[in-house]
This record gives C-alpha cells, sequence and structure tokens, in this order.
C-alpha cells in the first residue's frame, strides 16, 4: 500500500466547540454517528465520549462503574497514566505513530474500576467533518481486575466525498479476570485515509472480545492490531466482517501472542471484495505449551475485486495447538440455483447469500445497533448489484 502524502492534511486549526445536549446536534452529524454504532439519545449507555476534527466536544459518565476523561486532562488528574501511554505501542514504530506522539488532538481513556459489571455499553464517536482535516488521536482502556464492559468505537466523516486522513493509537489493559468486548464500527467515506495502531495485554483469566466492521468505502486503510494474551487462562476473540468496493483498498487484520500456559485464541474474518482489494491478514505466535489457536478467513469475490489471505501460525513450543482455514472464491453457482429453485429470482438469492455472508448475529451486539448495521448491510447490498 502507497503511504499517505500527509501533507495534503491540516493537523492544526481545527478546533471544536463542546456539545452540551447531543440530540441538538445537525441530524446529518447524528445519523452519521449512529451508523458508526453512537446513539446520540445515550439511551442504555453507560457513558459518552464524542471528539470532532482536534478537540473532545463531549464527554460524561452514567455509571460509578466507569471513569471516562478526555486524555489531556486524565493525564493532569491521575499520576502514573503516563506511564500507560506510549507503553504497549511503540511511539517510533511509523511515521503515523510519531506524528501522534509529536502532535496529538485528544483521545479517551477510559478506566473500569475493580469489580464493576456495566451493564451497558459505554460509547465513544470519534468524527471528522472538516474538509482535508488531519486527526491524531490516543485512547486508553483499562479494565480493572474482576470488571466487566462493553465498549462501543464509532469513527465517522459526515460527508461522504470529504476528504480527511485519520491516525488512532489504542492501548488496551485488561487486568486479572476482567473481561472487555470492544466492538468498532468504521463508518468513512470514500475519500479518507485510515490508519490505526492498537496493542493491548491480557492479564491471567481475563478476556477480550474485539469485533470489527466495515461495510462503507474507504480510500484506503491499514491495520493490524497486536494482542498479548500474557496471563495464563487469558483468552481472546476477533472477529470482522468487511466489504471493499470499487476504489477501496483495505490490509486489515489481527496479531496475537500466546504468552502465559492455557491461553487461547480465535480469529474469524468474513470479507467481501466487491470492486475492491482486501489483504486479509492473521498471525498467531504461540511462545509456550498448553496453548491453542485457530485462524479462519473466508472471502467473497464480487465484481472483480481482489482478495489476499495470509494466515501465519508460529508455533515455538512442543505441544501447541494452532490450526488454521481460508476459503477466496465467488458465489457458488449450486446455492442460487437451490435457493431459485425455492422461489427466489437471481438476484434476491445472491442478495440472500451475501447476508448471510455479512452476519452479524455472532457478535452479541445491542439490539440498536444490530438494528443499524442491519440497514447498512441492506445498502451495501443495492450497491453490488
Amino acid at each position: 500500500m502507497n503511504d499517505i502524502d500527509l501533507s495534503k492534511y491540516e493537523f492544526s486549526g481545527h478546533g471544536s466547540e463542546q456539545i452540551e445536549d447531543l440530540n441538538r446536534m445537525a441530524d446529518k452529524e447524528k445519523q452519521s454517528m449512529m451508523m458508526a454504532g453512537f446513539d446520540s439519545s445515550e439511551k442504555n449507555r453507560s457513558a459518552s465520549f464524542v471528539l470532532i476534527d482536534h478537540d473532545h466536544a463531549f464527554c460524561k459518565s452514567y455509571d460509578p462503574g466507569v471513569e471516562i476523561l478526555p486524555l489531556g486532562l486524565a493525564l493532569k488528574i491521575h499520576e502514573g497514566l503516563a506511564d500507560l501511554q506510549w507503553n504497549l505501542v511503540n511511539p517510533e514504530k511509523d511515521e503515523f505513530t510519531r506524528l501522534a506522539a509529536d502532535h496529538v488532538h485528544g483521545g479517551y481513556v477510559i478506566r473500569v474500576k475493580k469489580g464493576a459489571r456495566l451493564t451497558a455499553p459505554i460509547q465513544s464517536c470519534l468524527m471528522m467533518h472538516t474538509e482535508k482535516v488531519g486527526q491524531n488521536v490516543h485512547n486508553i482502556v483499562i479494565v480493572e481486575e474482576g470488571a466487566e464492559a462493553h465498549i462501543l468505537s464509532g469513527c465517522t466523516t459526515t460527508l461522504a466525498d470529504q476528504k480527511a486522513a485519520h491516525i488512532g493509537i489504542t492501548e488496551f489493559y485488561v487486568e486479572k479476570n476482567a473481561s472487555l468486548t470492544f466492538t468498532m464500527v468504521h463508518n468513512w467515506g470514500e475519500q479518507v485515509e485510515v490508519r490505526p495502531r492498537s496493542v493491548g495485554q491480557v492479564e491471567a483469566g481475563g478476556v477480550f472480545l474485539s469485533n470489527y466492521i466495515s461495510l462503507k468505502p474507504v480510500k484506503n486503510l491499514q491495520m493490524y492490531p497486536k494482542i498479548v494474551m500474557k496471563g495464563a487462562g487469558s483468552v481472546s476473540r476477533f472477529n470482522s466482517v468487511i466489504v471493499a468496493t470499487e476504489g477501496t483498498y483495505m490490509d486489515v487484520g489481527n496479531r496475537v501472542i500466546l504468552d502465559a500456559v492455557d491461553t487461547r485464541t480465535e480469529i474469524v474474518s468474513h470479507a467481501i471484495a466487491s470492486g475492491g482489494t482486501i489483504v486479509a491478514r492473521g498471525h498467531i505466535q504461540a511462545n509456550i505449551s498448553p496453548t491453542k489457536g485457530h485462524l479462519e478467513c473466508e472471502g467473497l469475490l464480487l465484481n472483480n475485486g481482489v482478495i489476499h489471505a495470509i494466515p501465519e501460525l508460529d508455533g515455538r513450543a512442543e505441544g501447541v495447538e494452532l490450526s488454521h482455514e481460508a476459503a477466496v472464491g465467488k458465489i457458488a453457482k449450486e446455492e442460487i440455483e437451490y435457493l431459485m429453485i425455492r422461489g427466489l429470482d437471481e438476484e434476491e438469492a445472491s442478495s440472500t447469500i451475501i447476508r448471510g455472508f455479512l452476519n452479524i448475529d455472532i457478535m452479541g451486539l445491542p439490539p440498536e445497533l444490530r438494528a443499524e448495521l442491519d440497514d447498512a448491510i441492506a445498502e451495501t447490498e443495492n450497491s453490488m448489484f
């Protein structure tokens, strides 16, 4: 993938005013946020955070079990938090991490307190609504011992043809016997260039579940988050559903390091290249035994799309159990004929197969988000025919 020409974007001068009531935002902004999983009504939410261009615009917690703060304020309030920033992500990794380290626009710090079990999701939205804006964000997530939380993280632009660049750094700390479900929904525009850089660690008995959904066009995106299973008995699972339409280039995947006994991971990716290009990566490294890992990639090709599936299994100790499955192809003629026999025409049959391929039921998403994503999937289907 070609590097981004960062000189085309403006990384200063686009501040945002504070928002007192999210319901008073423009309908176009609220709809854009909803398609990224953010509900401006805040119904059934534990906390909300919004960053627009270069400043945070809204930040509130409604549950005593969760603290959510803008990055700058959190660093002033909490001694020791600076030791967690850039602890997992190397600021010298590449030009994007260097830029974010030198000139961060903000981000959030989420701390789920020890033993807290949140019944409603925490939601965040990182929005860009200025032409040619460049956005650098650094987020830190800490789920303390025995706590449990679901974070809905949405990224969006307000205009479909907006030119913009987003660099997002996220560091995850899942402590002993804690559980984090992190759902990221990308609702970018077709001229947006995106470079997330994320690393996490999971301590003994911890659980990290990651859902990634990207159904709309994006100019190019490259992300390869890494999670280290640091403590015995920790578990992780990664689900992704991605679509690349014409003009979209996506280089995406997950890397998991099994670094303690009895750790397990599963990476499952469903990808549709409908005229666009997808590089689907997956890497499981097992440093100790007993450990288990499974990697699975299913790809569907439409409208001259391209998929490169690159699975890697890296066993470094006798007795590790690692496996992978990968399949890339077009819609099977037999499947279409089977559905046509039962009364569907060819387009309806193809649409049914695509909808089944983009199944998000396994992700355990809140009902209202699932309904919005069903609408997005319907739009995606229409664009493929």
